[in-house]
């Protein structure tokens, strides 16, 4: 039995941050698509560089992502099989904002330090 995502389709006053939200929203899912544009393509290289999620909800995320058009899975047939991840031109448009959010993050880590 396939997850059906909660919020997914939720959005009953059109409002294009809950439309956002619901996209890319919750704990993970930033964390994910930045990693890809890193280069962190694979699925042994995402969980290291994420060490705090765990395998499934990694599996399920990366799921959402692909059936969302945000990533893109390709399997290459070789043995043992290798699968890696890309940020589709869809995704890419979250791109700028993701890196804002990044600087904002650093800049107010920054000013935590200096109080």
């Amino acid at each position: 039995m396939a997850n059906k995502r909660k919020n997914k389709d939720f959005n009953p006053n059109n409002c294009g941050v809950t439309h956002f939200l619901n996209k890319i929203g919750g704990k993970w899912k930033v964390l994910i698509i930045y990693a890809i544009s890193l280069n962190c393509n694979r699925f042994s290289l995402l969980k290291k560089g994420i060490p705090t999620i765990s395998k499934q909800t990694l599996v399920n995320l990366l799921k959402e992502l692909e059936e969302d058009h945000i990533i893109a899975r390709t399997v290459f047939p070789e043995i043992p099989p290798r699968v890696e991840y890309k940020i589709t031109p869809y995704g890419l448009s979250l791109l700028p904002l993701i890196k804002t959010i990044e600087q904002w993050g650093r800049d107010d880590m920054a000013a935590v330090i200096k109080k």
